[in-house]
């Protein structure tokens, strides 16, 4: 695990910003596509407008990307919660991904439907291959819970299906979501975490005990990748010895 810290979430945001043009130079030097799961939630939305800006739009060939996204919540497109509509706003509507190389999980279909048509769209793409995408982006809730894994859910401890859809009777809504066995298979997977609400849940994740039950991020543990976590120092606040490092 790679721990990166930057001051406050501008900070946070170009250093990520700047380590997935490179990431991207890199990967495709060795094959023609760049595969990458979006995040939704407030977090990332800061980074896909740094990544649509002059400074960092240009840096990138985004014809060669494809993207998908890590979880969405069954409303429409055109609602706010709608983690694809966030992405089209804060980036995709910026730049010049080819629409057919943007996969969003549907949610005018029934939900169960969606997921398992994107688990057929993650198989033409994944297999035989030995990781999955070249890159996750994941938050992680106040409560611990990335991806749709919320504490005490089943889905935690989804061993074969690659997506998966379930009702969640706290938001009263269907989630649809990539699972633990197809996330763990990424080449690289980033946690983005900002926030003093974010301190206390961070540390318990990162240094204390296993709990996935309690805390799902913890069950995410690339198998062949590397892990890591981009954090602020609000949110670094109660890690032991890490508040002073960066970069």
């Amino acid at each position: 695990m790679q721990l990166h810290i930057a001051e406050n979430i501008e900070d946070l945001s170009l250093l990520l910003a700047d380590w997935i043009v490179s990431h991207v130079a890199e990967t495709l030097k060795t094959q023609d596509r760049y595969t990458w799961a979006l995040s939704g939630g407030s977090t990332p939305q800061r980074l896909y407008e740094l990544l649509a800006s002059e400074r960092y739009k240009d840096k990138i060939p985004w014809q060669k990307l494809h993207l998908f996204w890590g979880d969405e919540r069954a409303v429409p497109f055109d609602d706010e919660r709608n983690n694809g509509r966030m992405a089209y706003d804060a980036l995709l509507k910026h730049v010049p991904v080819p629409e057919d190389q943007i996969h969003y999980m549907r949610t005018d279909i029934p939900p169960q439907e969606s997921a398992a048509a994107y688990e057929t769209l993650l198989h033409t793409y994944f297999d035989g291959k030995k990781t999955s995408f070249d890159l996750v982006l994941l938050g992680m809730g106040d409560d611990g819970h990335t991806l749709s894994l919320f504490p005490g859910t089943a889905v935690i401890h989804e061993k074969d299906r690659w997506a998966t859809a379930f009702f969640l009777p706290a938001q009263d809504m269907y989630r649809i979501t990539l699972t633990v066995p197809i996330t763990n298979k990424a080449a690289q997977v980033v946690f983005l975490t900002a926030g003093e609400k974010k301190a206390a849940t961070l540390e318990k994740v990162i240094e204390g005990k296993y709990q996935p039950d309690l805390f799902p991020s913890q069950i995410i543990r690339p198998e062949k990748g590397a892990l890591h976590w981009f954090v602020d120092q609000a949110a670094a606040a109660n890690l032991s010895g890490h508040t002073k490092s960066a970069g």
